[in-house]
């Protein structure tokens, strides 16, 4: 799926107080504007739901979007981040909106996540072709293609259905359904049902994929708003579209991910859950084919201490994350389950399959 980062630049700042029922907020914007990558029409979807939510939230604010941002081509993701980070870092721009899955769990210094919002379901979806709605992975006929860009899903999926074929196809949302539905080279296609419920397009959902066949990726689902990490204001305007539970899992995430040193080259996928005040995170590494495999969970409790663990230094950064407002103990725990996790696959071997999968991924 393509990069959904958008920009949001605020021009003409000044303090006020919001108006009775209103939050109390930082800021007036008296003129905002959204600027986005021209293509990516779900890049506009997230940025509007963020945007309108800070208008629920700051009513005072007037808000614009519109202008574009060039970005890299598919598979340039990280040229696009770096080409918002440089409009943020000239003051340019104050917000950017991503699809979590695609930023670093190290960010450049200077910034930080201000925001993560409430997650949509991050499970991934099969779409199929036409010709074969009402079948599901497990009815299709043998030796049926499958088309997905994702070393992830297609590690997974290999080794859950090895009678089914698996074939790259790329692009954005538009361009994939298009060359599912008007050709006969794939029988199906895999995306993350998420991107695909904010298009609107829950009735191509064909199947979701339950984490015992297909795993998700690091931050799935999430959107987190990237911003000046010395820039107080506005990270306090955007705190509050922190959704706690989302953070904590995400942070778990992130730091599995990065103590491993993985990203989208290697096929890493994860699970988590929070039931009864504890987390609960599963990891997995793959080699490219998915006949090697390590995987595990783990799980600790993130309920609120009534002393230290309740304290919130806006200052750490945890994975990249600045979240005011959530416990410090408990995103502490979170990000010591993840690195305590990955310890563990590491133990048995994680690197080596890592590190194959990588060689072969770049000698393809």
């Amino acid at each position: 799926m393509t990069s959904a980062d958008t920009i949001v630049s605020s021009l003409h700042t000044h303090r006020h107080t919001l108006a009775h029922g209103t939050m109390e907020g930082p800021y007036k914007y008296s003129r905002v504007r959204a600027a986005e990558r021209s293509e990516p029409h779900l890049a506009r979807i997230q940025t509007d739901s963020v945007v309108e939510k800070l208008k629920e939230l700051y009513p005072h604010l007037a808000l614009e979007i519109g202008g574009s941002c060039s970005g890299g081509a598919i598979g340039e993701k990280s040229l696009f981040t770096k080409e918002l980070e440089n409009a943020l870092e000239k003051n340019e721009v104050d917000l950017v909106v991503h699809s979590l899955k695609d930023l670093p769990t190290t960010l450049p210094s200077g910034f930080t996540i201000g925001a993560v919002l409430k997650r949509e379901n991050p499970h991934d979806a099969v779409v199929l072709h036409p010709k074969h709605l009402g079948r599901t992975l497990e009815t299709l006929p043998e030796s049926s293609v499958i088309g997905t860009s994702s070393l992830r899903r297609a590690a997974q999926l290999k080794k859950r259905f090895p009678q089914l074929l698996f074939k790259d196809i790329r692009g954005n949302l538009n361009t994939r359904l298009k060359k599912l539905d008007e050709k006969d080279d794939y029988a199906a296609i895999v995306l993350a049902a998420a991107g695909l419920r904010r298009m609107g397009w829950d009735d191509r959902i064909g199947q979701i994929l339950r984490p015992e066949d297909c795993m998700y990726a690091v931050g799935q689902g999430a959107l987190a708003v990237e911003v000046r990490a010395r820039d107080a204001d506005i990270l306090e305007m955007v705190s509050v579209l922190h959704d706690p539970e989302t953070v904590l899992r995400c942070i778990a995430e992130r730091a599995f991910l990065r103590r491993l040193e993985g990203g989208c080259s290697v096929p890493v996928a994860v699970h988590t859950e929070v039931k009864n005040s504890q987390l609960y995170l599963t990891g997995a590494v793959f080699s490219l084919d998915g006949s090697d495999s390590l995987k595990d969970t783990m799980q600790t409790s993130v309920a609120a201490d009534d002393k230290s663990s309740d304290a919130v230094d806006e200052r750490v950064q945890r994975v990249g994350v600045t979240a005011s407002g959530v416990p410090g103990g408990a995103q502490d725990g979170a990000e010591r389950l993840g690195e305590d996790l990955a310890n563990l696959l590491l133990s048995k071997g994680a690197k080596e399959i890592l590190t194959v999968a990588r060689q072969l991924n770049d000698a393809r």
